[in-house]
Formats: structure tokens, C-alpha cells, sequence
């Protein structure tokens, strides 16, 4: 099958998914934690449905699990899962999403809303789609490409087996997921319902690029209690839990900030601070590819603490975390197969790939940790959770063909 058939299966559905606002929301305890994602799951069931699929289930935390078949004389292969997530980050608006599809771009700057530009002098990646289709945001919202394009290309993948089925193929699992964008899209996850030997998840960015490692995720949660009196007494009684809130957040390294770092540097991420004089609260996401790594800036959080309780006599400093996802690198070391078959399938394609540790998780980790190796396949998309999000469509169909190879490819 040429790239135009493929973009013909993947371009309405992608246009279609990204319009459905599936803005995940981090302080919201329910999975799904919003109602879009069960809106974009139930079109993703019928959809299933329509292609001829009966094994589907849509579960009670709206995760999507269905199975295609294998064909005559391949019952006995492996099954291999596909995974995408439902929702969009929360880093920048979700909603009313409009989508711009440029059928051949020119190779010049595009303007958007609120005076951003996408600058391809600035992005070689957009320079190298001149001539080429690509789709992106208008500026007043993100795109949904992560993870929306994963979706597209995946059920693409199954209609090309459904409307072909002269070709061989092993059975596969087809699994999509709420709250990745949080760090919990898994803890509801029915992993005993699961019959695939490995899965991959399809949630990369730039072409030929494979992910098998991944940050190992912390979030902590400090909650700083002052101690109040009217201000205008306030001299060596007040403590301000706003103020100490402030000057916690100002130890956090600056150089190990994710706009300071990049490759295999970890860092310290400052999401959200709120209060009042009397209580408030931050949140930090803390991200190491190492464990020693990961025991460092829990103990300088408690370190932190200690030296904000010093400085405001009176006040106190909780500090909590928990951990969000591990490194998958070591579980998938010790299944070679996995990664060794989607190499195989990519090198099929003709694609040139390139290993690529990911500055963040996936799904994957979490389902590897559990037990399913689950590396990550490359989507086309670009400026993942912002406002100048974009995707490839000639690379939104080079990952659609490695999927299908994945399911022709013996292994």
C-alpha cells in the first residue's frame, strides 16, 4: 500500500480525534479525570465495532481494549499490543482545537494566532516537509498530536489487515488509555485481561526515532504551614507559608531545570504554587534516568525543607512524594526479542532509526514495569504540548508501515 492510501485511512480520523477535547486534569483523584476521554472512547469502540472487530471492551476507568484476530494458519503466533492514550496535556489548552491541514507546504515561515510563527529556519525538521502535507495548530490551542496521532495510525493499521485479508498477519491487541499526561493512566489498568507477549507504544515524535529508556518519575507534593498573626504585629511571630512556599521553589536548582537540561540530564520541575499566608502548597515533577540519581533530589527535598523551617521560625514543611513510572531500559535489556523485532520491522520499511532515551514516560514504562516489555514507536509529531504543535503526514504513514510490519514480521 502507497503513503496516499495510508493518509486516506489516517488524515480524516486524525482530524476527526484531535476536535474531541480530551484535556486530562492532574487534580482530579477519578480515572478518566475528565469527560472528553470517555466521549473520544466510546467514537474509538464504534469505530472497532464498524471495522468487523467483536472482541472489544470498553472498561468502567474507559480503557479500550480489542483484539483483531490472526489470520488462518497464524492463531498460534505471539500476540503483540498497540497502545495510545485518550487524553492531551494540561499544559496548554485542549479545547475547541482547530486543526490546519496543508496539503503542500510551501516551505516558508506559517503565522498563527497571538503572534507565534512556526519557522522552519528555526525547526530543520519543518524545512524538510517542503513539498509535503503536514497539519498543525492554529496558535490558540495545542494540536492533540500526542497522542491522537498513535490513535490514527493504529486503527489505519487495522483497516489495512481488515480491508486486506489475504495478508498474513499474527493477532494483536489494540489497547487505548485515559490520564497518561497525568502519570497515572495505568494504576486501573486490567493488566490480567492482557494477552499480548509484548506491546508497543505509539507515542514518539520525529521519524525513525525508537525509544527503549525512559526517566524514572517522582512527584512530590510540600505543604508549608505558617503561622498567622495580624501583619501589622506580625514582627517575629509571622510565618508566611506563601513566602516559604516562594523560597523553597527558589532552591531548585536552576541549572537542573528541563529548559537548562537535555539528553540524559535529569531535572526539577516546578508544576504548580498556591496558598496564603497561612497554608500553601507546590507540586514538582522530579525526573532521573538513574536511581542514585532519583535518591539525590528526593534528599535535597528534604534537605530544602529543613533549611525553609530555619528560616522561618514557626513554620513547618511537609514534604510527600510518590513515585509515577520507572526506567523501562532494564526490563526491556532483559527481553532483547522485543526490541530486536522492531528494528527488524523498521529496516522492512526502509526507514533509518535511531535509538532515543525519552524525556518523560509513556504508558509503556508502567506496562513494562508490570511485566510487558513496551518500547515506543516514533508518531511524526513535533513541539509536543504547545500551541506550535505540528505533524508530518508522510511520517504519520512511515509509522503506520512499521506497525503493519510489526504484525506481518515473524517473531
Amino acid at each position: 500500500m502507497n503513503d496516499q492510501k495510508i493518509a486516506d485511512l489516517i488524515v480524516p480520523r486524525f482530524l476527526k480525534y484531535v476536535c474531541f477535547d480530551t484535556e486530562s486534569n492532574r487534580d482530579t483523584p477519578e480515572t478518566p479525570s475528565t469527560l472528553g476521554q470517555w466521549e473520544l472512547a466510546k467514537v474509538l469502540y464504534d469505530e472497532l465495532l464498524a471495522l468487523g472487530l467483536t472482541d472489544i471492551k470498553l472498561t468502567e476507568n474507559c480503557y479500550v481494549i480489542a483484539r483483531l484476530p490472526a489470520s488462518k494458519g497464524k492463531e498460534n503466533e505471539r500476540c503483540i499490543g498497540f497502545l495510545a492514550h485518550l487524553d492531551t496535556a494540561s499544559d496548554v489548552c485542549g479545547s475547541n482545537v482547530k486543526p490546519q491541514l496543508v496539503k503542500n507546504y510551501n516551505g516558508e515561515k506559517i503565522e498563527l494566532m497571538y503572534g507565534l510563527s512556526l519557522d522552519p529556519a528555526k525547526e530543520p525538521g519543518l524545512a524538510e516537509q517542503k513539498g509535503k502535507a503536514i497539519i498543525h495548530s492554529d496558535g490558540t490551542t495545542l494540536l492533540g498530536a500526542d497522542n491522537k496521532a498513535g490513535i490514527a495510525e493504529i486503527i489505519a493499521a487495522v483497516e489495512y489487515f481488515v480491508s486486506n485479508p489475504q495478508i498474513e498477519r499474527r493477532p494483536i491487541e489494540i489497547i487505548f488509555t485515559p490520564d497518561e499526561e497525568t502519570g497515572k493512566g495505568l494504576p486501573c489498568f486490567p493488566i490480567q485481561e492482557i494477552k499480548s507477549t509484548f506491546c508497543f507504544t505509539v507515542d514518539g515524535g520525529p521519524i525513525g526515532e525508537i525509544e527503549c529508556e525512559c526517566f524514572n518519575a517522582y512527584k512530590a507534593n510540600i505543604e508549608f504551614l505558617g503561622k498567622v498573626i495580624h501583619v501589622g504585629h506580625a514582627r517575629g511571630i509571622l510565618a508566611n507559608a506563601a513566602l516559604m512556599a516562594s523560597a523553597f521553589a527558589a532552591l531548585l536548582p536552576r541549572a537542573e531545570s528541563p529548559e537548562a537540561t537535555d539528553g540524559y540530564y535529569g531535572y526539577y520541575c516546578l508544576m504548580e504554587i498556591a496558598g496564603d499566608l497561612e497554608k500553601a502548597n507546590i507540586e514538582i515533577f522530579l525526573r532521573d534516568f538513574e536511581t542514585e540519581g532519583m535518591e539525590r533530589r528526593l534528599s535535597a527535598l528534604e534537605a530544602f525543607a529543613k533549611t525553609i523551617e530555619a528560616q522561618f521560625p514557626g513554620g513547618k514543611v511537609i514534604v510527600k512524594t510518590q513515585p509515577q513510572y520507572y526506567n523501562m531500559k532494564a526490563k526491556i535489556d532483559e527481553n532483547p526479542d522485543v526490541l530486536e523485532w522492531l528494528k527488524k520491522a523498521v529496516q522492512k520499511t526502509g526507514i533509518e532509526w535511531h535509538l532515543k532515551p525519552i524525556r518523560g514516560g509513556t504508558d509503556g514504562a508502567r506496562l513494562t514495569e508490570l511485566g510487558i516489555p513496551t518500547p515506543n514507536i516514533f508518531t511524526g509529531g513535533r513541539n509536543f504540548h504547545s500551541r506550535l504543535e505540528w505533524v508530518s503526514v508522510s511520517e504519520m504513514c512511515a509509522a503506520c508501515r512499521v506497525i503493519i510490519e510489526l504484525i506481518k514480521t515473524e517473531g
